[in-house]
């Protein structure tokens, strides 16, 4: 009888070592839900008299410390959608327009934010700022529709769903249709610089959009020029060891007239965020279309994301080939979107456990004192040190805006495997 007493009292000590750490791994959320709450907040009440959208800080870096990242002194100065150095701002926050790339992920943030808390000053404040973005719908010049209209438009018909709503994410995708070719099989990136048909690994995150329009339209045209985009992409912008260049560019006959790495340390190298963009754009893909090869892509590349990374923490200096120094800068965006990529994709296979352990490390790490703000800090961004464009001397080791926004969805994939969100 006491052999057995000492059983269950045994029984009870573990349970309650479990219970106890399990209440401490789920706590650090909480208190990180907490700032993003606070932060995004107080963002949204300091711009209310504006349309403008937070987008990151001003940054300036002298060219010394650029070239001991680049191994070269050709500093790019060529892309116009890039924020320069300017260094007298240096350290304010950098407001952007709807017109900008980043603009959903602010409104997209208030969302995740409202989801995750039910706080409904943050779903008002995601209405508004949402609501801004209204006139982006029939932008013809971008690719980035998806990222501006699906991250906030798209979050509201989850968690606000009416036929408005419906009817803006079907007439973007006819926006985005019209960049398609079909000679080249991609949706066309950018209108500017030298490159004949320039198609970027970010692309990829644009897909999304495409497959709400199919369901929500029934039409089968956006969902058709997103597989083909993605068959196109995997064919063309991956190396053997399955890193990917950031763009490549085409001939009109769908040939490939040159490979490069944009905003990464060279043509070569493999940039950290643009890794992250294909393993969430191929996990996303083979959700929406149960077809084996996109979901062989992004385990291959997850794979080499876990093999290549150098950081004792899993955040990534801002390129996989950048120098391993105490003073090159990490990428927290390419973690976030590492993470909610790596959360979904677990979700997936049988055996996901190691990515969803790798996402997990890497949220636990970036809501800490490093990486995660205090209240009133950071200029109300939510995460420290993210790099936009190294070699543009643009956003370097600050706060983005996207970081934000794919830390809370991350983290919302998180949440609904270890507990229901409301329960």
């Amino acid at each position: 009888m006491k052999k057995i007493k000492s059983i269950l009292i045994a029984a009870t000590i573990i349970l309650g070592l479990v219970a106890c750490q399990e209440t401490k791994r789920i706590g650090w959320t909480a208190h990180a839900l907490d700032i993003a709450s606070y932060q995004l907040k107080q963002t949204a009440s300091a711009l209310e008299d504006t349309v403008m959208m937070p987008r990151s800080t001003w940054t300036f870096h002298d060219d010394g410390f650029l070239v001991s990242q680049l191994g070269h002194a050709n500093i790019e100065s060529d892309d116009p959608e890039e924020v320069y150095s300017v260094e007298h701002l240096k350290g304010q926050r950098r407001d952007c327009p709807i017109n900008d790339w980043t603009s959903g992920f602010f409104p997209g943030s208030l969302w995740y934010a409202y989801e995750l808390t039910g706080d409904e000053e943050l779903k008002k404040q995601a209405v508004r700022y949402t609501n801004i973005l209204y006139p982006i719908r029939a932008l013809a010049g971008t690719h980035d529709l998806g990222f501006m209209i699906n991250c906030s438009y798209g979050n509201a018909l989850r968690l606000a769903h009416n036929d408005t709503i419906a009817a803006v994410i079907a007439e973007t995708a006819d926006a985005l249709y019209k960049r398609f070719d079909p000679n080249i099989g991609c949706i066309r990136s950018w209108d500017f610089g030298s490159w004949n048909y320039p198609v970027i690994i970010d692309n990829m995150m644009n897909l999304d959009l495409l497959f709400n329009a199919s369901k929500i339209t029934g039409d089968s045209r956006y969902y058709d020029i997103a597989v083909a985009h993605a068959k196109t992409t995997m064919q063309h912008h991956f190396r053997p060891d399955y890193t990917c260049y950031h763009v490549v560019s085409y001939h009109n006959d769908g040939t490939v007239e040159k490979r490069e790495t944009h905003q990464g340390k060279d043509d070569e190298s493999t940039w950290s965020r643009g890794q992250g963009w294909a393993v969430y754009g191929y996990t996303s893909c083979y959700r929406e279309t149960k077809d084996t090869t996109f979901l062989q892509q992004a385990i291959h590349v997850a794979d080499m994301i876990m093999a290549r990374v150098k950081t004792n923490d899993s955040i990534p200096y801002w390129d996989y080939d950048a120098p391993a120094m105490a003073e090159t800068p990490r990428d927290a965006s390419a973690a976030c979107v590492t993470a909610s990529a790596f959360i979904e994709l677990s979700t997936l296979i049988p055996d996901g456990q190691k990515y969803f352990d790798y996402a997990e490390t890497i949220l636990e790490n970036l809501s800490a004192p490093e990486y995660l703000a205090k209240k009133g800090e950071n200029h109300g961004f939510i995460l420290m040190h993210s790099t936009g464009s190294l070699p543009h001397n643009s956003e370097v080791d600050t706060p983005v805006n996207y970081a934000d926004y794919y830390y809370l969805e991350a983290m919302k994939r998180y949440l609904d495997i270890k507990k229901p969100i409301n329960g």
